[in-house]
């Protein structure tokens, strides 16, 4: 029993911070947006959700953001089975608030879902462990995508299959 128990011990932390799977409810937050706002998850309550992970300094989530504006764009006025509109809420790992707000303004994030994860606490919460990575969550608040197959063209495939 005590070898079991020591294993359980062992696993925890890892079992803490474990990716949360396609089908389970997304879990709520609430962080600064880069106005100083509290914004929650749960704000965006029956909506679709695109919630990326990323930072300034990662030059692949640099390389990604067009694409996230281009879906955006094209998406947020968007007709979906379960959900009214398409928001990106965006939760930077930056431990610099100018190279932040700046990439904001440079790559054109245009919507206005930004927040800032600087103490990593939501980034361990979902068990991100690379970036850029993305969650699609549905109007019920349940992940319905996650990871690689949401980068590119996969980011719109995944979203066509929510639209009536």
């Amino acid at each position: 029993m005590k070898n079991i128990a020591l294993l359980l011990v062992g696993f925890l932390p890892f079992l803490m911070f474990a990716q949360p799977k396609n089908g389970m409810r997304a879990m709520n937050f609430t962080l600064l947006d880069q106005k100083g706002k509290m914004v929650a998850l749960s704000d965006y309550k029956g909506q679709i959700v695109l919630l990326d992970f990323w930072a300034s300094w990662c030059g692949p989530c640099r390389q990604e953001n067009p694409n996230i504006v281009e879906a955006y764009n094209k998406y947020k006025n968007s007709k979906f089975a379960n959900g009214k509109g398409f928001v990106v809420l965006s939760v930077s790992l930056d431990k610099n608030e100018d190279a932040w707000k700046q990439a904001i303004i440079k790559d054109k994030l245009s919507w206005s879902g930004h927040v800032w994860d600087k103490k990593g606490e939501v980034t361990n919460k979902y068990g991100v462990r690379s970036i850029p990575h993305s969650f699609l969550i549905d109007g019920d608040g349940n992940i319905v995508a996650q990871g690689d197959v949401l980068r590119g063209i996969g980011l719109h495939i995944q979203i066509e299959k929510l639209i009536k």
